[in-house]
């Protein structure tokens, strides 16, 4: 075999043992990306690095990254250059002149993640993550037209290629929130609803370092509440796939630490909240404060019978189609509905309504449990 074959095969043979050590998280946003809808995936070593003291993101920041890890996709572990266009940044923004603002953030904003030294001991590295970024100039007044590109640092690549739990967000839900507390906690409920673990125990150092709360802000624990909890809570509750409570720890009448709970939304808060993504952002508030009159259509019967065929078109297709992306633990909703076609058989023409939502969506959950991630 010559030279240029020889070396040729050896370069696929290595590309092939790098794809399988990546970890589950960019497996997932392979299979996430292909189904090609809003929701993308944020390893999960990636969203519990924590602001280093002094440092924090703002919300169009927070927003960025999001949408550069989207970009990225399951290539983001790679050591090459991503790129994405403008348009898909600034939202209604007339110009691009704050996007240079929003990387020169990204550049400076140092984060934290647990690690060992070279000796072994335990240790805090400190990072960015991302070390080069690109940004075409409009020369005649365009604004359409123009991309950015970016490449994240080799901490930041091995954080996303190493990680085994993933978040699996939605775009729109990003965009939406106008809280960059509501954004990073919303981060963390998706962590840990797909990690099958939906209470997170954190003492207020802790959770301060993660929510990007600087020491010298709500110092008093009211404030935090009010300021920062309260406010997450009535966007997230409003505009994610889950709801949040929590419960806080005291030792006296100091509060100590904080036990957030994630509960998933039933099928109908789930359509109420794609509905809510949908609309105008231009009264959103109003509507979540209750400030405004709902002028909504009642809500529509529940199928009374279990589709025979693809669950992606039609009103009742879509509806047991949601449930399956909530519930299944990401695969495909056709898979997880001719599994249970299967397994019911005849007993499927007895269940309607209600009755036939909880079996569906037991089973979706059940689906998912015995077989993990796809």
């Amino acid at each position: 075999m010559n030279q240029p074959a020889q070396t040729f095969l050896e370069d696929i043979a290595e590309a092939a043992r790098e794809e399988q050590a990546t970890g589950r998280a960019m497996k997932v946003a392979r299979a996430v990306a292909s189904r090609k809808t809003d929701e993308f995936v944020k390893p999960g070593d990636l969203v519990e690095v924590r602001f280093v003291k002094g440092h924090s993101l703002s919300l169009t920041a927070s927003r960025l990254l999001a949408l550069m890890i989207l970009a990225a996709g399951a290539d983001a572990w790679e050591d090459r250059r991503h790129r994405m266009r403008k348009a898909d940044i600034r939202r209604g923004h007339k110009g691009n002149e704050r996007i240079g603002e929003m990387l020169e953030e990204l550049h400076r904003t140092l984060f934290s993640h647990d690690d060992r030294s070279w000796r072994g001991k335990k240790a805090v590295t400190r990072f960015p993550l991302i070390q080069l970024s690109s940004e075409e100039v409009d020369e005649d007044g365009t604004v359409d037209e123009g991309w950015i590109e970016w490449e994240f640092t080799p901490w930041a690549r091995k954080l996303i290629k190493e990680s085994e739990s993933y978040a699996v967000m939605n775009r729109q839900a990003v965009l939406g929130f106008r809280s960059n507390y509501a954004l990073r906690l919303y981060e963390f409920g998706s962590l840990r609803l797909h990690r099958r673990q939906p209470v997170w125990k954190t003492d207020l150092t802790e959770l301060r370092a993660g929510l990007g709360i600087d020491p010298d802000v709500y110092t008093d624990f009211a404030q935090l509440r009010r300021k920062v909890l309260e406010k997450a809570k009535s966007e997230i509750d409003q505009l994610a796939h889950f709801t949040v409570d929590w419960t806080e720890r005291k030792q006296g009448r100091k509060v100590i630490g904080v036990d957030f709970e994630f509960k998933a939304k039933q099928p109908p808060e789930q359509i109420a909240t794609i509905d809510e993504l949908s609309r105008h952002s231009v009264g959103r508030k109003a509507r979540r404060d209750g400030a405004v009159e709902k002028m909504e259509a009642p809500s529509p019967a529940l199928p009374q019978s279990f589709p025979s065929g693809s669950l992606s078109f039609g009103a009742d297709e879509e509806f047991f189609g949601r449930i399956a992306v909530a519930h299944g633990g990401g695969w495909d909703r056709n898979v997880i509905a001719q599994a249970y076609r299967d397994q019911m058989g005849q007993r499927l023409a007895k269940l309607k309504g209600e009755r036939l939502v909880k079996s569906f969506e037991g089973f979706c959950q059940a689906f998912a449990s015995t077989r993990g991630r796809p």
